[in-house]
């Protein structure tokens, strides 16, 4: 999965997207400039070659929303957080309708997929999650994550569960550091485990690991690790649905070596797709390098992220009821305006 330079495709995006082993795109605020903008990109990039290329971006809300002008504001997480704790019910309603919300604005201008929720536990040490999280209960995280899948999936969409497993321990940010946990794999179970056992167990499509190294557990990022998703991750806690990467030219990679020695790491772990973001000498060292053998079950995984949209464009979703309604609700829910990551150089 790669990233694309504007708002709109150059020869040497069109060239990278048909590569044989080009899947998909990952979409930054750079290549957006407004709606129409935006859908024609998108139905762009889909033409460009047989098997149509998925796009996905990182959607979560608060400080993580790529696209902001003509899309709705989306809360950042930890406040469906606080509000779960004075009335559940409201809580979870609103988380549905949070990622009914983000999945409808998104299929309507041609983005299949968003990278969220996030399901780490706001443990207070790490700013780079922080407020993305829901709460620092895994009980709560895994709840209300669920109810904003059923949201997402209402309108079309599937979740993409991150970071696996689990970053809200480190104060280290992967994109700038390599982090590492010293905790026991028993006391991971016991809490940041919980929500991706939990989310597994309802069906969640796809999940993205964390550029962090347990020590206890492995030597390599979990990302690398087949001991985290082999072992652990598809065959002990039996999850059959995509592993995305994080973006393999983050800091927390690097001790992998080269991006072709990262790509290759982080598919014989048990990644299907590997994202390479905003390094174009990257993408051309892994695309004229690496070789990828026949992967037929990814294929199988990466299929049910396609979005499943109903042809309705952003004008006409916003003349529609529903959409009124609950774009006021959402919107209702922040008010307060939030710093900007500036972080459109990371995939998070």
């Amino acid at each position: 999965m790669l990233d694309i330079e504007g708002t709109e495709l150059t020869p040497e995006d069109i060239e990278l997207l048909k590569h044989p082993d080009t899947g998909g795109v990952i979409l930054f605020s750079r290549n957006f400039a407004d709606i129409e903008q935006l859908s024609f990109l998108t139905s762009q990039i889909k033409k460009l070659n047989k098997t149509e290329l998925i796009i996905g971006v990182d959607h979560e809300g608060g400080r993580i929303q790529r696209f902001k002008d003509e899309f709705t504001r989306l809360p950042p997480s930890r406040l469906l957080g606080e509000l779960y704790e004075k009335d559940r019910r409201k809580a979870a309603q609103l988380a549905e309708s949070t990622g009914w919300l983000m999945a409808a604005e998104l299929l309507a201008v041609g983005v299949d997929f968003s990278f969220a929720p996030v399901l780490d536990l706001d443990r207070g040490n790490s700013q780079v999650i922080g407020d993305r999280a829901f709460h620092h209960s895994a009980d709560i995280v895994a709840e209300l994550a669920k109810h904003l899948i059923k949201g997402m999936r209402k309108a079309g969409m599937e979740g993409v569960g991150k970071h696996f497993p689990g970053h809200g321990w480190v104060k280290e940010d992967s994109h700038v550091a390599v982090p590492r946990d010293p905790r026991q794999y028993e006391d991971m179970m016991l809490s940041d485990l919980i929500p991706f056992e939990r989310l597994i167990n309802a069906g969640i499509s796809a999940i993205m690991p964390a550029h962090v190294i347990y020590e206890k557990i492995d030597k390599y990022p979990a990302g690398f690790s087949k001991i985290w998703l082999t072992e652990l991750l598809r065959n002990q806690m039996g999850f059959h649905g995509m592993i995305f990467s994080d973006d393999i030219t983050m800091a927390g990679a690097e001790v992998l070596g080269s991006p072709m020695d990262r790509t290759s790491a982080a598919l014989e772990a048990g990644c299907d797709m590997v994202l390479i973001c905003n390094n174009r000498q990257a993408v051309y060292e892994v695309l004229d390098n690496v070789k990828f053998g026949p992967m037929p079950a990814s294929r199988v995984r990466l299929m049910r992220m396609y979005g499943k949209t109903s042809n309705i464009n952003m004008l006409e979703l916003k003349r529609t009821e529903n959409w009124k309604s609950i774009s006021n609700q959402v919107s209702f829910l922040d008010k307060e305006p939030e710093l900007d990551l500036g972080d459109d150089e990371y995939h998070a």
